[in-house]
């Protein structure tokens, strides 16, 4: 991808454009309600954990993202403000979600194009455990990862074996939703058995969930270089 045109063409006003949008989706609600479509508020990332993840992957200087899960938009807003922030020549953001445009009826990826991030973000719109492993094979590497797609553990597990080839050695991978058991479980696979190192400190003053007492978010430094272990080292990690 060549270097990019913000619009109007005026250096410094695209992201702050962009937390312009993120906020008011944060304090007015997206601008429909698609029928039957997920309940906003339940789905979508808080605007405070969006700073957080804006504020690191920023300081990380990430110039490539991929997002697994769009939904109503504010976690890749708040991606597409970092990669702006970071002053990266060509930032890309991949977002994958298969319910785009089922579900959300497109509201998120409209909210992405209303702030101009069409002109660095590609939205696929087949399940990530299908397109991850093409894009692992095309030698595609990316900075960091967001990983809010489906909860269920099996999904969750191949997201993150394949986001583990597709993300840079040294990368953070963050997710959302870690306090529900079948995520936490899947990423305790990686942390234990390869490497994979929880970064505590990195999104601080989480919300925790009300019943489980545990974080919403999680971030997750991946090993440099990438391990190569033996089956006969596994370590249970349930």
């Amino acid at each position: 991808m060549n270097s990019i045109v913000q619009p109007d063409g005026v250096a410094g006003e695209w992201p702050d454009r962009v937390a312009a949008v993120r906020h008011e989706l944060a304090e007015y609600g997206p601008p429909r309600s698609p029928d039957g479509g997920p309940d906003f508020a339940v789905v979508t990332l808080p605007e405070r954990e969006g700073d957080q993840i804006r504020d690191l992957l920023r300081d990380e200087g990430v110039g490539t993202v991929v997002e697994i899960g769009l939904a109503y938009g504010g976690s890749a807003l708040a991606i597409g403000e970092a990669l702006l922030r970071t002053g990266s020549q060509s930032p890309r953001h991949v977002v994958i979600d298969a319910f785009q445009f089922t579900a959300y009826d497109g509201v998120g990826w409209e909210l992405l194009c209303s702030a101009g991030l069409d002109g660095i973000a590609e939205l696929v719109t087949e399940p990530s455990q299908r397109f991850l492993p093409r894009l692992a094979d095309a030698g595609f590497a990316a900075d960091a990862a967001f990983v809010d797609g489906s909860h269920h553990f099996h999904n969750v597990f191949v997201d993150l074996h394949f986001l583990g080839e597709i993300v840079r050695p040294g990368g953070v991978v963050l997710l959302d939703d870690v306090w529900w058991p079948s995520v936490a479980a899947a990423v305790a696979y990686f942390e234990t058995n390869l490497g994979w190192r929880p970064m505590p400190g990195a999104l601080a003053d989480r919300t925790a969930h009300p019943a489980r007492g545990r974080p919403r978010t999680g971030a997750y430094r991946l090993p440099d270089p990438r391990p190569t272990p033996d089956f006969r080292e596994f370590r249970p990690f349930c």
